[in-house]
């Protein structure tokens, strides 16, 4: 074996470590970074465009992220969280395109209207109350509410067809949402690394083990797969950006920061339309309620994509199981992920979800006739042939051992990180891709505190996020104007 010293690994070649490998790049250009990913192709995974719905979240249309108190308000804290969040992920996109940090043939983000769209009395009454509401924050002044079906006909009239006019609907519409290839994104910030002298990509090498030294790096141990051969190396810190696969490399360091973590997997499935007639009467992601009793993962859309240059017309998404951890993983995942500290909060969570065991169970069993209904809901004329099935990205929903020992289901996302701060792993899914630039800056922040408060590294995270160190939910001028440079940049002009 040979031994080998780096400064900054990297573990998974996806949109994670692709964001935090850029700014590191940025903040220190002389830093030492080693990318490794198992497979042999960059954001081939959760990152890869028909993974995930490329939604540019933005919580304009997803009304999971709006849950109504008790007593008949609507919580705003997540949504106005998600909502800054992915202004600062494009703030650091039109950083990366001014400065030709990323090149693409076709646009990795799109101009796409986000909708929420709702039947019935009371979900009539509480899209209403939610646009009432959204209505005191500049960051959603754009937004638009309509219950007239003529109207709504305009914006989308693809859900609007052969739907009786007596019908009790309501959609809110935000033009300046987006659809986002994070697959293309990720791939055009790993090349531009690949040809600066300080960084370097290993595709098809596995991590097997990490263990920490005595000394306070890391020992990782790298199996490289075209070869078979194995080699070892020192790192002075670790990323683990691995998506459904950072709970067993978590495992692997024996931090205890890392015990009682559990993950379960779930996949994801799409309907996807093969009419061109159809795909050109819609453009806009069209997001529903999820059914009553089941989980925030459950909520349908139908979704206009752009996938390099062309467009595309999903609606989902479907949940599926199988016990592969990565879509490209091992069926052993999750049997091997099991270890005396977890087995009990994965168990216990189960128990307490068992809305989430209902849904998964009937989503698993159902017919391609139950799936078509629920698509007849957003689409009353939809014909069956127009529609075939594909396989979408697995996502693991992280269980975290609560205070009593049992388990709580977690559906944000997590750093779980060394007290040093020399290893960090992000768990978790939604809405991890679009909110990947805060969720490094996090990374960040807790892992090189002297040197984020540095005013060398303070100063070039304001030329990368203009807004960074202010609210742009305080602030809704600035909030404005730097929504109206990044709109620019990124040719994002709604057309």
């Amino acid at each position: 074996m040979s031994v080998t010293t780096k400064h900054y690994t990297f573990i998974g070649a996806g949109i994670m470590s692709a964001t935090l490998a850029t700014i590191i790049n940025q903040l220190d250009p002389n830093a030492n970074i080693h990318i490794y990913e198992r497979l042999n192709r960059v954001g081939a995974e959760s990152s890869d465009a028909w993974n995930n719905a490329g939604t540019g979240h933005s919580a304009f249309c997803e009304l999971n992220y709006t849950p109504q108190r008790e007593d008949g308000s609507i919580d705003m804290s997540k949504a106005l969280h998600i909502a800054e969040s992915f202004e600062i992920s494009k703030q650091f996109w039109a950083f990366l395109v001014k400065n030709k940090l990323i090149e693409s043939k076709t646009p990795f983000i799109n101009d796409i209207d986000h909708m929420s769209f709702v039947w019935g009395d009371e979900n009539v009454a509480f899209l209403k109350k939610r646009y009432h509401t959204y209505q005191q924050y500049a960051i959603f002044k754009d937004m638009l509410y309509s219950e007239d079906h003529d109207q709504i006909k305009k914006w989308v009239p693809l859900i609007m067809h052969n739907r009786d006019k007596s019908d009790k609907i309501a959609v809110t519409r935000m033009p300046i949402g987006t659809d986002v290839n994070f697959g293309a994104l990720t791939r055009g910030m790993i090349s531009h690394l690949q040809n600066t002298e300080q960084v370097t990509l290993h595709l098809g090498h596995e991590i097997k083990d990490l263990e920490k030294s005595d000394y306070g790096q890391w020992e990782v141990e790298v199996k490289d797969l075209e070869k078979e051969e194995e080699f070892e190396f020192k790192t002075d810190f670790v990323f683990i950006g691995a998506g459904g696969g950072a709970i067993p490399l978590l495992e692997k360091t024996d931090l205890k920061q890392a015990e009682g973590y559990a993950g379960f997997p779930v996949s994801g499935q799409w309907l996807k339309c093969d009419n061109p007639a159809v795909i050109a009467q819609h453009e806009a992601k069209v997001y529903g309620m999820a059914e009553t009793g089941s989980p925030p993962m459950s909520v349908p859309h139908l979704d206009t994509r752009i996938l390099d240059g062309k467009k595309a017309l999903l609606f989902g998404p479907y949940a599926g199981f199988s016990t592969k951890f990565l879509k490209f993983g091992s069926y052993f995942d999750l049997p091997l992920s099991l270890e005396v500290h977890n087995i009990w909060p994965l168990l216990s969570a189960g128990i307490k979800n068992f809305a989430l065991t209902k849904y998964l169970v009937k989503q698993v069993i159902q017919s391609p006739e139950h799936r078509f209904e629920m698509l007849q809901k957003y689409y009353p004329d939809a014909k069956f042939e127009d529609w075939e099935l594909v396989q979408a990205g697995q996502r693991v929903q992280i269980i975290k051992k609560d205070k009593k020992g049992g388990g709580v289901l977690k559906f944000g996302t997590e750093i779980v990180k060394d007290k040093d701060g020399s290893l960090a792993a992000l768990l978790g899914a939604s809405p991890g891709a679009s909110t990947s630039v805060s969720i490094m800056l996090d990374v960040i922040q807790q892992c090189f505190p002297e040197k984020f408060e540095s005013k060398e590294w303070q100063d070039k995270l304001k030329q990368m996020i203009p807004s960074f160190g202010y609210s742009l939910i305080e602030d809704g001028n600035l909030c404005m104007a730097t929504r109206a440079a990044t709109t620019k940049v990124l040719k994002l002009e709604d057309i």
